[in-house]
């Protein structure tokens, strides 16, 4: 009898008979596919669609019902605008699929009769969203309830998505286990929030969430939840329709709630406000540390909160806050001012990275004591 190898067995188990089979389809004006959506429909489990960034996409809406399947703009990042048109009254592209990838794609202009009309309706298990661009649609990124769901978004912008009313957003994220969201540019929001999540678990980290003008809160949890919120640039504007920054835990906290706000440059250009809004229903104190905060208002609502090592003074000598240029001056006061967190015991908190806009990131380099806020001053850096 021939034995089978142990190696070959194993393959066979740990990889699915769709991976051997996976192809990739090709879309753009001289390929066997013209339009995204068509390519989607004959997509299968794993497989990969290249779309071409030469080609006009234009009304090109549907559902994707494929799982593992990567989209993926080349040649540059494929635009498709929704130009009047949606799929099945939710989005340009509705999810439907499992562990769908997203890259280098630009949506933009979805309207529907409900007012939400979305970039992308997430209605499968995960989804991952890298280095897209969601520009005026009623909602950027518009998932509903699924527990057992993950959602990544890295690198992206969102700008100017909302109708307008307050109840759509540049994203909103619905009760799903986890999001995280990492090196995003956020703003610009049409009356609604620059990222909204009732997620589970939000691990929102290294991202530029800035107002610029006419939106609400800058990062809206309403249900709390365990949060993670480190290294991120928030700014409010003169006419931001909320006074807070940051909302916690205002719609009904989830049971188990945690909220970390860690080494963040708040600025608040409004005439007053509230940089951190906690539900008087949270019980569970907030760990605020080595937070900048510039600008007048109440730093915290909640009273039992843990505040240590931030700047709460009128001038933490930013190179040019009128360009949203949060980067420190040389006699910065913030420079080596941060509690040490080893000693904290929290060290899995240490800032990593720094936000570069636009959606980028490097290494944050500590060079002796960690600095308040999201930068880490080095002479020289661009």
């Amino acid at each position: 009898m021939i034995k089978t190898p142990l190696f070959a067995l194993a393959c066979i188990f740990i990889f699915p008979a769709y991976i051997a089979d996976a192809r990739t389809l090709e879309v753009g004006p001289d390929q066997k596919y013209t339009t995204p959506c068509q390519a989607f429909k004959d997509a299968g489990d794993g497989d990969t669609v290249h779309i071409s960034a030469a080609g006009n996409y234009d009304g090109d809406v549907c559902r994707i019902t494929a799982n593992k399947l990567v989209i993926r703009g080349i040649y540059g990042r494929a635009k498709i605008d929704a130009a009047g048109q949606d799929a099945e009254g939710k989005a340009i592209w509705v999810i439907g699929g499992n562990d769908v990838t997203i890259e280098n794609i630009e949506l933009s202009g979805c309207s529907v009769p409900a007012k939400n009309g979305a970039g992308i309706r997430p209605e499968g298990t995960n989804l991952t969203v890298r280095n897209c661009y969601f520009h005026h649609n009623e909602n950027g990124i518009l998932c509903g309830k699924n527990s057992a769901s993950e959602i990544l978004i890295e690198n992206t912008e969102f700008s100017d998505n909302g109708y307008g009313d307050g109840y759509s957003h540049n994203i909103y994220i619905g009760n799903i286990r986890k999001l995280t969201m990492k090196f995003c540019y956020s703003h610009h929001s049409n009356g609604g929030q620059l990222v909204k999540s009732r997620a589970v678990q939000n691990f929102i980290l290294y991202n530029r969430l800035t107002d610029e003008g006419g939106s609400n809160y800058e990062l809206d949890l309403p249900n709390g939840g365990i949060s993670y919120v480190l290294g991120n640039i928030f700014q409010q504007s003169r006419t931001t329709t909320n006074s807070a920054i940051l909302s916690f835990g205002v719609e009904g906290p989830a049971p188990a709630n945690k909220l970390l706000v860690m080494n963040n440059t708040f600025v608040n250009d409004r005439y007053t406000g509230l940089f951190i809004q906690v539900d008087g229903r949270v019980k569970e104190p907030a760990l605020i540390v080595n937070n900048i905060f510039s600008g007048k208002g109440i730093k915290c609502s909640q009273e039992n909160a843990l505040i240590l090592a931030n700047f709460l003074e009128s001038d933490p000598q930013f190179r040019a806050s009128s360009r949203f240029d949060y980067r420190l001056k040389v006699l910065s006061p913030c420079i080596d001012a941060g509690a040490d967190l080893k000693k904290l015991g929290m060290e899995a908190f240490i800032p990593r990275y720094e936000y570069v806009h636009p959606c980028g990131s490097r290494p944050r380099i500590i060079n002796h004591a960690v600095d308040i806020g999201a930068y880490e001053y080095a002479p020289g850096y661009r």
